[in-house]
């Protein structure tokens, strides 16, 4: 997806041009037309308040627990600015550019729909640090999912003050000389509007929104794994007839067993075992479809729960145009915290049954190889592919730790006022990290699997497969010693990461 400009209006933000801006520096962004009268309308209500002098929690209000006490208007003013200070009490590794780049731009999104009460000019200020590649220095934990992620966007909110530390032209610098190099003027918070930019889920959704779009392409990759391996262990291609998907009936097994047929399509391997005596293959292979399935169920849910997310007000309070202020739950990260824990699990099973597929091509009482693929080398004195799948299993173990579902640990916070919490960030943190691990256990499979069809003689796989093959095999040689894999791995990672295999798989899907 290729774009220059976005403009922002709270309503038609898509996954995927969020993850370009995210990702391209070189994305410029601005509010769309419509949102500055919707902006000026809500802080119209704002003030109005202020005038009549109503108790509105978080205009005139202390926070949280300390809701019951009522500031002066002299005050609200600093209140809103004691708001972010005391609340940037964040730790943990710093969140990388993309993500803060991807949680700057959904918080200006939802602040544009025009029901939070702020002036434009913080929705432009919050655009202006975007466009001036301003990053805030934002710690990745601190989190509870509820009310929002109020940590991280303190601390992403300190800058726009003049305050914190900031990115900026390849400089870390205090948040008031990182504005004065990039001629922003510093933001002075009026009543509500610390409040505003604080109360919502931006961070849980852009870790979210970044990951999901990762494993939406690592399905592929998935496929095409499990794909080389069936014809490097000459599997039977039988378990995915399409008659199969069809008294089952589930859309991911239908789409996961007909992109198996395309990339077995027009195999000389399969040709050759067609009336072997081996009956039935194990699990890992025969099944692909319902699991590699499921999981591709799992991943379309969490997309329709992100893609809902990114477009809604996740403020508190809502400030409506007919005047009313309601005290609500709209910043509880429950709906994405509960997507998340699908992601990771989705991650989990494409990890956990690739490192069964890497097992097998070690195996030689089931593959019918030699041991950890090390025939072409002095038997005994060279291990082969031995240790990547030492190093798969362990990967595959942690994520078995990780998949334990955060959004269930709820803990009590605020004097018992903040008493039921999602842990959505936890639960997107985590789903990144196994995404991180699956992404690396299925370059795994996908070097042993190259590696085993160097025994096929003169038989080549289904076109798809092969173009695969053929591909790794640019730059990656066949064993014929030991040598160091890690570096081979990486770089099967990489080119996963930057599209290189997506796009040889996608283009042999559309032949």
């Amino acid at each position: 997806m290729s774009i220059s400009m976005l403009y922002l209006d709270g309503e038609t933000l898509t996954l995927e041009a969020l993850q370009t801006a995210s990702l391209n520096v070189d994305v410029k962004m601005a509010l769309a037309d419509g949102c500055l009268a919707k902006l000026q309308a809500s802080r119209q209500v704002v003030e109005d308040v202020l005038k009549s002098g109503k108790i509105v929690y978080g205009v005139n209000t202390g926070f949280g627990a300390l809701s019951h006490v009522s500031i002066s208007a002299e005050q609200v003013d600093q209140l809103q600015a004691n708001l972010v200070r005391s609340h940037a009490a964040g730790t943990g590794p710093i969140l990388e550019f993309p993500v803060v780049r991807a949680m700057m731009l959904l918080r200006a999104n939802t602040l544009a729909k025009g029901f939070s009460g702020v002036r434009p000019v913080v929705v432009e200020t919050l655009l202006a640090l975007l466009n001036a590649g301003v990053y805030p220095k934002i710690p990745s934990q601190g989190s509870l999912g509820a009310s929002g992620d109020l940590a991280p966007l303190a601390h992403m909110t300190l800058v726009l003050m003049g305050e914190g530390e900031a990115y900026y032209q390849g400089d870390w610098l205090p948040g008031a000389e990182a504005l004065r190099r990039a001629k922003i003027e510093p933001l002075v918070l009026k009543a509500k509007e610390g409040l505003a930019l604080l109360n919502g889920t931006q961070m849980m959704t852009a870790v979210g929104a970044l990951t999901l779009l990762q494993a939406e392409s690592l399905l592929a990759i998935a496929e095409v794994a499990g794909a080389m391996t069936i014809e490097a262990v000459k599997g039977s291609q039988k378990p995915f007839d399409a008659r199969v998907a069809q008294v089952r009936a589930h859309a991911g097994h239908t789409q996961s067993a007909a992109i198996i047929r395309q990339l077995l399509a027009g195999s000389e391997i399969m040709e050759s075992h067609r009336d072997c005596a081996k009956v039935q293959d194990a699990y890992s292979l025969r099944c692909i479809p319902q699991v590699h399935g499921a999981a591709r169920e799992l991943i379309a849910s969490a997309r329709k729960t992100l893609e809902t997310e990114i477009n809604s007000a996740t403020d508190n309070p809502l400030v409506f145009p007919n005047g009313d202020i309601i005290s609500q739950g709209n910043f509880h990260g429950e709906p994405v915290a509960m997507a998340m824990e699908q992601l990771a699990l989705a991650l989990c099973e494409l990890g956990s049954i690739s490192e069964r597929r890497i097992d097998k091509l070690m195996n030689p009482t089931f593959s019918e190889l030699p041991a950890f693929l090390a025939g072409k080398q002095q038997e005994g004195l060279n291990s082969g592919l031995m240790i990547i799948h030492y190093t798969a299993a362990s990967l595959v173990s942690e994520n078995k730790i990780l998949a334990h579902p955060a959004v269930v640990d709820t803990i009590p916070t605020s004097n018992d006022k903040e008493d039921h919490v999602s842990m959505g960030a936890t639960a997107a943190r985590k789903a990144a990290k196994i995404l991180e691990h699956t992404r690396w256990v299925l370059a795994a499979e996908l070097l042993a699997a190259a590696e085993g069809l160097e025994y096929r003689g003169d038989l080549k796989p289904g076109f798809g497969v092969w173009r695969v093959y053929q591909k790794i095999r640019e730059t990656i040689p066949p064993l014929t010693v030991d040598r160091t894999l890690a570096g081979d791995v990486a770089h099967l990672v990489r080119q996963i990461e930057e599209g290189d295999l997506l796009a040889v798989v996608q283009d042999c899907l559309s032949v």
